[in-house]
């Protein structure tokens, strides 16, 4: 099954493949990957540029570097970038090909399950700066994502979870038939024994996050903003932590439980569901009843704040009244600081 995405005049084919099959002889590629994947490759291409894993090198001196590696390869505009990795691969391979020679082409090849449900597909591409997460970057579809599903039996435990909390995120955001797949589903997908039932999941994942970015590919209608369910909350708690001390999906994940907390106390959210919602991402493994201390609850809300993803000087939440019933809205400081902080009453 192949998913193809238009945005524009662009178009991205979404497709399962084996790993070996993604590396062409072909003197036009960059091929762009990180220590931790390299070893995964059975051939090492000439165009292969090896980038220190981790979100605190997703910075603009490893963009800089992916484009002097394809100046020293002497590529054209007629060249391919290919990114093979995580989210920061593919976000940085993607924005150095947006901008190398005003845009060459790219691939991308994720090789975790974060990736393949988020960062592949959607076009945005990005790096952090002075410790803003995604504060640069460019929107600039693949031209071709390639799903390799057998990468995720290298995945430790942690970053397979990381994952999970963007493809629960989308079952949420889709309706009631996927989120009860996961609930069902949960032994199965925490073992990883079952590639169909993964690659099936991944697909569906990805068909949602496609419904979301052709109907509103920039962000400007409202409609793909619904896909940062729980992310102004969590890009927060991942710059609090210095980027280190929750990753992406974990932080997604307690983002959401916040959301379902917050959309309760201002009368959006049924309680039943918030608490479907935070017991479906316990019985992930993911901490959810994590408050911020005190001495750190102002840095926190001068974090959110300076959001990214604010409208007209306001900062959106994303919250849910059911399963695929969303609504941006802004809330007040007073509810932000209830459903965060460590000194709330229960």
């Amino acid at each position: 099954m192949n998913i193809v995405c238009t945005i524009g005049q662009q178009q991205t084919t979404v497709m399962t493949t084996a790993l070996e099959h993604v590396i062409l002889v072909d003197a036009q590629r960059l091929y762009v990957t990180d220590e931790h994947v390299a070893p995964l490759l059975s051939r090492k291409p000439e165009g292969l540029l090896v980038l220190p894993s981790g979100e605190e090198h997703k910075r603009w001196e490893s963009i800089e570097r992916i484009i002097a590696r394809a100046l020293e390869l002497g590529l054209g505009r007629d060249a391919c970038f290919v990114g093979i990795g995580g989210g920061v691969i593919c976000d940085m391979t993607a924005f150095a090909a947006s901008i190398y020679m005003r845009g060459v082409s790219v691939d991308l090849v994720p090789t975790s399950l974060l990736a393949m449900v988020d960062a592949s597909l959607g076009g945005k591409t990005g790096a952090d700066f002075n410790q803003v997460k995604n504060i640069i970057g460019t929107f600039y579809p693949a031209d071709h994502v390639y799903i390799c599903t057998e990468t995720l039996q290298s995945l430790p435990d942690h970053e397979y979870r990381n994952g999970l909390a963007e493809l629960i995120k989308h079952g949420f955001l889709t309706g009631e038939a996927m989120v009860e797949r996961l609930e069902t589903s949960r032994e199965a997908l925490l073992r990883r024994d079952d590639p169909r039932l993964l690659e099936q999941l991944i697909l569906e994942s990805l068909q949602v996050k496609r419904s979301f970015i052709e109907r509103d590919p920039r962000e400007q209608l409202g409609l793909r903003a619904q896909l940062n369910l729980g992310h102004t909350f969590a890009h927060a708690l991942e710059t609090l932590s210095g980027f280190s001390g929750w990753s992406h999906g974990e932080a997604v994940a307690w983002g959401m439980a916040r959301a379902a907390e917050a959309g309760v106390l201002i009368g959006r959210t049924p309680p039943a569901y918030a608490r479907r919602v935070e017991q479906l991402l316990r019985d992930y493994g993911f901490r959810v009843d994590y408050r911020i201390a005190e001495d750190d609850l102002q840095e926190f809300l001068h974090i959110i704040s300076h959001d990214k993803k604010k409208r007209s000087g306001s900062v959106m939440f994303v919250l849910q009244s059911g399963p695929g019933e969303t609504v941006l809205t802004t809330l007040d400081e007073s509810i932000v600081r209830t459903v965060v902080s460590s000194s709330r009453t229960v």
